[in-house]
């Protein structure tokens, strides 16, 4: 089984170098998916996140997230990457590259992995208003956890 590329860093990260890197030599590989997750800025009110993690954890959780994902979907190649601290409105927050011999696969697996990185992943999110309040952290959305959902059955917690 292929081993996930997982990684959790305060500095912004290069998509398209990471896809070159995942598929460098590789014939193997029928498609590739990609996610980057942005820092909206709420219609003009938001500055920034402020993104804690559980280190330690949070690679872990992440790992585990990433190695059920290469299994039930067949995956080939899987890199994600979370940042953390402060995230001004428009930079990118997090990438999922999902590499597979068919396309559905490349889909399924990376949306999978965004699904429960939502959901399972130690992440916390502070929002920094363009009014200069500093808000409460961010609570989880039922709407995460229902798209987590769908995915359940076969999943071994």
């Amino acid at each position: 089984m292929p081993q996930p590329t997982i990684r959790v860093q305060r500095d912004d990260f290069d998509a398209a170098a990471e896809s070159a890197l995942l598929t460098a030599g590789r014939a193997d590989i029928g498609a590739v998916v990609s996610f980057v997750g942005l820092c909206r800025d709420e219609a003009g009110t938001l500055a920034a996140l402020e993104l804690e993690h559980y280190p330690g954890m949070a690679e872990a959780e992440m790992t585990r997230i990433a190695s059920l994902a290469i299994e039930r979907f067949s995956l080939i190649g899987l890199t994600a990457i979370h940042r953390h601290g402060r995230i001004e409105a428009g930079g990118q927050i997090v990438l999922v590259i999902a590499a597979a011999p068919h396309r559905q696969a490349a889909f399924d697996g990376a949306n999978f992995v965004m699904d429960f990185l939502k959901t399972s992943a130690p992440f916390w999110k502070k929002e920094h208003g363009k009014d200069g309040q500093v808000r409460e952290w961010v609570a989880a959305k039922d709407a995460d956890d229902a798209a987590q959902a769908r995915w359940q059955d076969g999943i071994r917690e």
